[in-house]
């Protein structure tokens, strides 16, 4: 994605605009103060294809491909689920346990940093890591202040740490065997199914596959499993050793597991 603005929205306030040059600053993009124009003006005006709206205390990402939100809602359906006994295949591929140490190298919309951080609890630690300055924005914002109704899924998105950078800069950094598992969740080169509400984030996601190299690293770094996610017939599961699996029998995603 192209050249980016921060602002506010229609009706400004003192504390979105705060929260608004904050986010600037962060991502050395430039504040344009909103006044009357519209975001697709206000985005002409500054030659950009993207705004960054700091509206209601929470941030929305503005593209041509629509409007991206925060909301943990795939996330509280599987807490849900769990708490009622029934399996989650994530769960089940990095072996998640109290005290895990998680690193989530595709952070995205946090669901599945979201569900490893309520099963880790609070003795668990859950880093998430996004390339995409703008989704991190986003997400870093509805971690830190979105409300959900379930105290256990507003108490896991505070626990969620989110770092924007590079996971191939990230691993190298990282010691051997620093963390219980590592978990890559690249977007998919062919989706199953067109979505609205999903192409902004496919607008400004990272979209490239993950590398060998990358898969090496987190082999050195994670002390128990390395877990990616693709759809069920994807070639890339051979293309970087993943040899065993889970997910449901039926299931248009797998998960590949190299155990430690």
């Amino acid at each position: 994605m192209g050249h980016a603005i921060v602002t506010t929205g229609a009706k400004g306030g003192d504390a979105n605009i705060r929260l608004a040059r904050e986010v600037a600053a962060h991502l050395r993009l430039p504040y344009v103060p909103r006044g009357r124009a519209s975001l697709t003006l206000l985005c002409q005006q500054h030659d950009a294809s993207a705004a960054l709206v700091a509206k209601s205390g929470t941030l929305i990402l503005h593209t041509t491909a629509g409007d991206l939100f925060f909301h943990p809602s795939m996330a509280h359906l599987r807490l849900k689920n769990l708490r009622q006994g029934k399996p989650d295949h994530l769960v089940e591929a990095l072996a998640l346990a109290p005290g895990a140490a998680v690193l989530d190298c595709t952070l995205g919309l946090g669901s599945d940093a979201i569900v490893a951080a309520a099963v880790t609890g609070e003795t668990g630690c859950v880093t998430g890591l996004e390339a995409s300055p703008l989704i991190y924005a986003v997400v870093r914002c509805g971690l830190a202040r979105f409300t959900a109704d379930s105290p256990a899924v507003c108490q896991a998105m505070r626990r969620v740490r989110a770092v924007w950078t590079d996971y191939h800069t990230y691993l190298a950094a990282r010691p051997d065997k620093s963390v219980d598992a590592v978990y890559f969740d690249p977007m998919f080169r062919h989706p199953f199914f067109e979505s609205a509400s999903m192409n902004p984030l496919r607008a400004a996601a990272d979209s490239r596959p993950v590398s060998a190299a990358a898969v090496t690293e987190a082999c050195r770094v994670a002390r128990r499993r390395v877990v990616l996610k693709e759809s069920s017939h994807s070639t890339e599961f051979s293309r970087l050793g993943f040899s065993s699996f889970t997910g449901g029998r039926y299931s248009k995603i797998r998960y590949g597991v190299i155990s430690l």
